[in-house]
């Protein structure tokens, strides 16, 4: 009996959501985010070191983006709350 066709499973993608997240036509970015979210909170290790891993030999697609972004790190605000909000810069 065949079994149906999954997406390849390595360390870095153990549920495979990344390599299927490449797989599904026209995904958009924020359907990207969400898959990442639940990769990263499943993942088993530090997602920083497997993410280069997931980038290597990637074509242009919403995940590479986000992918990329998250390498990034968090982006900064602008303000910051409390009394430090509230004084001018030294």
């Amino acid at each position: 009996m065949a079994q149906a066709s999954r997406p390849m499973q390595d360390d870095d993608d153990p549920k495979g959501l990344i390599a299927e997240a490449y797989r599904i036509d026209g995904i958009a970015p924020g359907e990207c985010r969400s898959i990442f979210l639940d990769w990263a909170l499943s993942f088993d290790g530090d997602p920083a070191e497997a993410i280069p891993r997931l980038l290597a030999a990637r074509p242009p697609h919403p995940m590479t983006e986000v992918l990329r972004e998250a390498l990034d790190g968090p982006r900064r605000s602008g303000r910051r709350g409390g009394r430090a909000g509230r004084r001018p810069p030294t």
